[in-house]
């Protein structure tokens, strides 16, 4: 048997190996300590430095802050210039109303107002034609009352103003609605001579630019009509077999405006803001606040209109137990061409239950799409409107505002179902283009030039809503922005708009209400535009810096991109990467250019909306 044998390690010997263990050991964690502690005194050292590089800019921001706060003073002067060009043009657009002696009244004096309204009270035997055509001065004399009250300064509207104002649309709306009540009873004494050859029922049709009116009489009392459509038309109704053989007429009158619901009060704006904000920046959030409550009496009345109304004339059966079918077509009307995607609702009015729109009543409801008809049942005659979602397009995905030349810009709103394009000049703005789901969709507004608010209300009236109210954020889920932090961004922004091009950034969302984040780059025309070289400009409304991300990084930092400064203003923050021809561009820029712009940003909110 033959194996080796094992050496046996003495106890003198295990304790030595031990001894030599511990002291490797030791020394391990020695040098560990002493790389440690060499690692933080550099890191302390760096950030000793870091912050001292800090303090040094932050104190050499503090120095020339006034400098740059008066220079930017200068600059928007031209906010109070743009409203003091608006405030000629109102003039003037009194006098020429004066010099016309057309016989229409001036809407801004009442007593002129009252005059017209009493005279045409008098007025009597007036046939559905001549009632239209008044129609078109009285819907001129309101849509030039909400102007007034929409575009005019705070400061030169009083409340005995509004009031006034107020009173006259309200009065104006239901004489006219009056007018065509009475009309409509008129053209019914004339039934018989208005019989259909065929049918032996009255029907009548008079069509306008503002007003439809289809108006069926049941002279013949047949059972087997129960089914009408208008010749020429895709307009008809079914009605029970008991309403049938009734001595009934039946009106559906179709208006491009909202004749239905009541005139809301406006609440006059509130002048109580921060006691650092300047008075150049108090008045523009005065003037914003102003717009917005404005609108928000508009929005009801916008999102209701394009309405199909339904209204039974002369109805003498008291208990009906069957549903009324209605047929309508919606080819005429801009906003239903969003179709379902803006999730158009049909809804009736009870006007005895309180004024309010709702939708029990209606049933049977369905949409043919490459068609465009509606067709839904009703459990008795009575207004019927369609409205969408107005806040469909809310938040955005993305935006873009890019100059296209010397005061022209092009901005881009993409949301969920739609990508809006707006170009702004001068004062002017016009709808570009507008895509629906990635196709082009034609828009009667395309190309048509507005001043700012008559263009935030048409593109309302056909559903391409992405102007926020003051309420929005309750319907919507916003990246709330301080509201100061915003105008100064906005205002700053048209400023520069001319030349620089800013976009939406994802980092917004994570930085907190009182920063904004933004993309910017100086506009060259033979740039190529398919890797813009974008910089990240982060904007408390009283510093501006430059953010060391990127749009790709993973993570956000608010730390300073270096070789970089702060600055008090945006302007002066670009004006460190941006050539001399850029900055003598934005100084150049138009007064009512940069207006428009800003009063574009600031009625979109795309800071907060995005």
């Amino acid at each position: 048997m033959s194996g080796s044998k094992k050496k046996k390690v003495t106890k003198a010997e295990r304790l030595k190996l031990l001894q030599e263990e511990e002291e490797r050991r030791l020394k391990e964690e020695e040098e560990a300590r002493l790389k440690y502690e060499k690692e933080e005194m550099e890191r302390l050292e760096i950030q000793r430095i870091e912050k001292e590089k800090l303090n040094r800019l932050e104190a050499k921001d503090l120095e020339r802050k006034n400098e740059e706060l008066e220079e930017l003073y200068l600059l928007e002067r031209c906010f109070p210039e743009a409203e003091k060009l608006k405030q000629e043009t109102r003039m003037l657009s009194q006098w020429k109303h004066y010099i016309q002696c057309d016989g229409s009244p001036d809407p801004s004096i009442a007593q002129e107002m009252n005059t017209f309204i009493s005279l045409w009270k008098e007025k009597t035997n007036e046939t559905f034609e001549e009632v239209i055509e008044k129609s078109k001065v009285v819907l001129n004399l309101i849509e030039k009352l909400k102007f007034i009250l929409l575009e005019t300064p705070p400061c030169d509207l009083q409340d005995k103003n509004i009031i006034q104002y107020q009173e006259s649309i309200l009065q104006l709306q239901e004489l006219l609605h009056l007018k065509f009540n009475v009309a409509t009873e008129i053209l019914l004494r004339q039934a018989s001579t208005l019989a259909d050859l065929d049918s032996g029922n009255m029907e009548k049709v008079i069509k306008d630019e503002n007003v439809t009116l289809y108006v069926w009489a049941n002279l013949k009392k047949n059972p087997r009509h129960r089914s009408v459509r208008f010749s020429e038309t895709q307009i008809g109704f079914e009605i029970p077999r008991i309403l049938a053989t009734s001595d009934i007429a039946v009106r559906l009158l179709h208006t491009h405006y909202d004749h239905v619901s009541a005139l809301h009060p406006v609440s006059t704006p509130s002048k109580e803001h921060t006691s650092s904000v300047t008075e150049l920046v108090k008045d523009d959030v005065e003037n914003v606040e102003k717009a917005i409550s404005k609108e928000v009496e508009e929005e009801s009345k916008q999102q209701e209109k394009q309405s199909h109304l339904i209204q039974e004339e002369k109805l003498k059966v008291e208990e009906e137990q069957d549903d009324i079918e209605v047929k309508m077509s919606s080819a005429e009307e801009e906003s239903e061409a969003i179709k379902c995607e803006l999730e158009m609702k049909v809804l009736s009015e009870t006007v005895s239950a309180g004024k309010h729109w709702r939708t029990d009543g209606i049933s049977n409801v369905s949409y043919k799409p490459n068609e465009r008809l509606i067709t839904f049942s009703l459990d008795t005659f009575g207004p019927v409107t369609l409205i969408q979602d107005a806040h469909i397009n809310m938040p955005y995905q993305s935006w873009e505002l890019r100059p296209l030349d010397v005061n022209k810009v092009l901005l881009t709103v993409t949301t969920v179902f739609t990508e809006i394009q707006i170009q702004i000049k001068e004062n002017l703005c016009m709808l570009s283009s507008v895509k629906l789901k990635d196709k082009k969709h034609i828009s009667i507004l395309e190309g048509t030039w507005m001043t700012p608010i008559p263009f935030i209300i048409a593109l309302k009236e056909a559903g391409l809503n992405i102007f926020p109210t003051r309420y929005s954020h309750f319907y919507v889920v916003i990246n709330n922005k301080v509201p100061l932090v915003e105008v100064k961004a906005y205002r700053q922004m048209a400023l520069l708009s001319s030349t620089f091009a800013f976009g939406w950034s994802k980092w917004n969302l994570l930085c907190n209400s009182t920063k904004v984040v933004f993309k910017v780059r100086e506009h060259l025309p033979e740039e190529c535009t398919e890797n813009p070289n974008w910089a990240l400009l982060m904007f408390s409304g009283d510093r501006a810096q430059r953010l060391k991300i990127k749009e790709e990084s993973e993570a956000f930092s608010e730390a300073l991109k270096e070789e970089t400064e702060f600055h008090s203003t945006l302007y002066h923050m670009v004006r460190d990467f941006a050539s001399k021809e850029a900055m003598e561009k934005v100084r150049s820029s138009n007064c009512q250019f940069v207006n428009s712009v800003c009063h574009m940003l600031l009625s979109t909110r795309l800071l907060s909306y995005s």
